[in-house]
């Protein structure tokens, strides 16, 4: 006999029961819709990749994390990290598309991280991003980041912050210092952990990377710059009157910030944060993160920037970029944890009984005529006792339940009953279609 199979989930991984997979989908079709509605169009690229495309993009940390498949003997190919360089080797492969490329893709992607599912952190999760290439003006990065504030508001997310940057304005900062441009990727990788190991687990993690004391002094100087969004950009103007890559870090954060203005993002939402690096080394250019001011532990909800490199390295034209992903298992954890999920076993609108063996031709015409007129509808199976069946609609959760028993049958009524009310109540059959559309609210 054959040994029993512990049934289990790999660590990281979980199933989405119905309950969870109904609030998804509707947290998928917002987002979907929001990407449209800005002109972006669906893409998919496979879950595997060869190794050297992903390899040497997410810098050190990132390519630890990457699932590498023993393939016939040797690792070549490995599980995506991200949407991002499968976006990149696309636009490699595929240079007929027509600029701007604007697309969004909705797909689960892997990492070899720890799981911290307090926090929506797993090792297969899902990523809805959208991302703008072949153009430079910083009105692309502006449609980004007000894309954003408008999917976390639709979401119903709770009081949140889109926090902004500039890779520029980070080697403005290394150059300032009299730091060698090297030295920058170790700068960001270092201030990026800030929110997981605090500001002297930061200065360690610098001093242990070469930095001297006086020079982590002076970075932190700068980076503990306060006040408003102009106030900072104009301190730091004075700093860099003489470093062209700060200044002009600078200068696109007021372009964005003024085209943020015209497409009427509520600034109050928005946030310069000096901190703000995103560890990943592809990042040239404007960077941003969101995070719920209500539950902060949970960490970043959206995140992105601007790569204007990244297709080149994989052999395309240099082609700029923008783009941003967002978090949906991050946001359901918020969801989840202000209690404003509704668990729904079932998208039912109605169920069809089946009263006995003369009703069945019946209610399987009454069924397909409902779906006929887009209501979702189930019909019961069974033959049994209406009882059960009326128990059944109740667990699932289905508002309305027709039944067509004997005297329906005879003058031609339909009993409808209203599980919420326990109310019911005959109508003409052809009044069904009419009423349960007033009942759903589909009427105008």
């Amino acid at each position: 006999m054959a040994n029993k199979i512990d049934a289990r989930n790999f660590k990281g991984t979980r199933d989405y029961l119905p309950q969870e997979m109904i609030k998804r989908n509707e947290m998928i079709t917002i987002i979907r819709s929001v990407f449209e509605k800005y002109g972006f169009v669906p893409l998919e690229t496979p879950a595997v990749e060869y190794l050297d495309i992903l390899m040497g993009k997410y810098g050190e940390e990132g390519d630890k994390l990457i699932y590498k498949l023993d393939y016939k003997g040797g690792s070549v190919a490995g599980m995506k990290y991200d949407l991002t360089i499968p976006l990149a080797r696309v636009m490699t492969q595929h240079n007929h598309l027509v600029l701007p490329f604007k697309r969004y893709q909705i797909q689960p992607v892997w990492r070899a991280d720890r799981p911290q599912p307090n926090q929506g952190r797993y090792r297969e999760f899902y990523q809805c991003d959208a991302d703008i290439v072949g153009v430079n003006t910083m009105i692309a990065d502006a449609e980004i980041i007000n894309m954003i504030h408008q999917i976390l508001s639709q979401l119903d997310i709770g009081r949140f912050v889109i926090r902004i940057n500039h890779r520029k304005i980070l080697s403005g900062i290394t150059a300032f210092v009299g730091l060698p441009k090297n030295k920058e990727i170790d700068l960001c990788r270092g201030i990026d952990k800030l929110d997981k190991i605090g500001r002297e687990g930061v200065l360690k993690e610098l001093s242990d990377q070469g930095f001297k004391e006086d020079e982590i002094h002076k970075i932190f100087d700068i980076l503990a710059i306060e006040g408003d969004i102009h106030k900072v950009l104009t301190e730091l103007k004075n700093i860099f009157k003489n470093n062209e890559i700060g200044l002009q870090g600078v200068i696109d954060l007021e372009n964005i910030i003024e085209y943020l203005k015209n497409l009427g993002t509520p600034l109050e939402n928005i946030k310069l944060d000096l901190y703000l690096a995103r560890g990943l080394d592809y990042y040239t250019g404007a960077i941003y993160e969101s995070s719920s001011l209500d539950l902060p532990h949970i960490g970043s909800l959206t995140g992105g920037g601007r790569y204007d490199h990244l297709i080149q390295s994989l052999g395309g034209n240099d082609y700029p970029a923008v783009g941003t992903t967002i978090g949906l298992d991050r946001i359901a954890t918020v969801l989840s944890q202000q209690n404003k999920i509704t668990e729904k076993d079932s998208l039912t609108n109605v169920l069809v009984t089946i009263f006995d063996e003369t009703s069945v031709k019946k209610s399987m015409e009454i069924c397909s005529l409902l779906r006929k007129n887009d209501i979702k509808t189930e019909i019961y199976y069974e033959i049994t006792k209406m009882k059960k069946q009326f128990n059944y609609a109740d667990k699932k959760k289905i508002p309305y339940v027709v039944i067509l028993g004997p005297e329906e049958m005879t003058t031609q009524k339909i009993s409808i009953k209203d599980m919420s009310k326990g109310s019911q109540e005959q109508i003409n059959q052809d009044e069904l279609i009419t009423y349960l559309n007033n009942k759903l609210g589909k009427n105008p």
